[in-house]
């Protein structure tokens, strides 16, 4: 029998792993043209809507009230919106491994976002090393593209990314205190679904989607698992907890990300990217490690209990 701790971290570790291949599979899925950035950010949320609409239905879980929905358009503007559309226009030149390295600033931008949203007082160090990180990444960013003088939009748009995806997160995270976890993002999922279904039919209608069958099955392992069934695994592991060590399984992901990107896309590991990585990943989990060591893990059983499967 495991302990809570040990099954946390399980399955934190088995949600972190399922998004890993969301930057490696969406690069593959924009590589060849076929799909059209657009498509791919869009009608992802649509297969993931409809899943999320049957589960919401055979567990028959309570409509959101009053506010919450205004809370779920947030978390749907940040998650289900802004971070898939965003990467999916990135990856259509940046590398995949470039694009995880950027990114690897989620853990602490999410710590940022949380600490505002709930009014927190964390100590001095947090904000430093929060800086330091995004100056690492933006410096690498810079670096990997050739200098300032050039117009790297596939970097604004991946920082823009981190930006969505940190406040649907944070947002996301205190909602679920009320709904659930899976249920806010399927919620999220089901609120977005006109808006999606609208830029997916003018995508198709710009460019109508062609492709391999491995580009196709890496847009249904975006649609079915980055989008929806991830985020089973990984808010079941917040569930379990203690939530302060689960959420730090996140900082593997660039980690796992560069790997896929290697083995998939044979993209070579230089040393920047490597040392670029490790720069950025400990900046985050210094960020982090001091926002928890603030607020403190034993403060953990009195944090959110996450709803799993059930009805209201």
């Amino acid at each position: 029998m495991l302990s809570p701790s040990r099954a946390g971290l399980r399955w934190g570790l088995l949600g972190v792993a399922a998004f890993s291949f969301t930057v490696p599979f969406t690069r593959v899925a924009v590589d060849a043209g076929g799909m059209s950035p657009l498509f791919i950010g869009s009608a992802r949320a649509v297969i993931a809507a409809l899943l999320a609409a049957a589960a919401l239905e055979i567990t028959k879980q309570r409509l959101p009230r009053g506010d919450q929905w205004a809370r779920l358009a947030v978390v749907a503007a940040g998650v289900v919106i802004g971070f898939p559309v965003l990467t999916s226009f990135a990856l259509t030149t940046a590398p995949a491994s470039h694009g995880a390295v950027v990114i690897a600033l989620l853990p602490a931008a999410t710590a940022v976002m949380a600490v505002l949203r709930g009014h927190e007082r964390p100590p001095m160090s947090f904000w430093i090393m929060a800086a330091v990180g995004a100056i690492a990444a933006v410096a690498f960013a810079t670096l990997q593209g050739g200098g300032l003088s050039g117009a790297h939009w596939s970097d604004l748009l991946l920082f823009g990314a981190v930006v969505a995806a940190a406040i649907g997160y944070a947002e996301g995270g205190l909602l679920a205190r009320e709904l659930g976890a899976w249920q806010t993002v399927s919620w999220a999922l089901v609120l977005s679904a006109p808006l999606m279904i609208v830029l997916t039919g003018i995508s198709m209608a710009q460019q109508p989607p062609t492709g391999t069958p491995t580009e196709w099955a890496a847009f249904a392992y975006l649609a079915m698992v980055s989008m929806f069934l991830g985020f089973f695994a990984w808010y079941r592991g917040l569930a379990i907890g203690p939530m302060a060590q689960v959420s730090q399984v996140q900082l593997v992901q660039p980690v796992m990300s560069i790997c896929w990107a290697a083995l998939f896309l044979h993209e070579q590991l230089t040393w920047p990217t490597v040392l670029g990585g490790v720069a950025v990943i400990a900046c985050a989990g210094i960020a982090v490690r001091a926002r928890l060591g603030h607020t403190g893990v034993s403060a953990a059983p009195r944090l959110v209990r996450l709803r799993t499967w059930g009805t209201r």
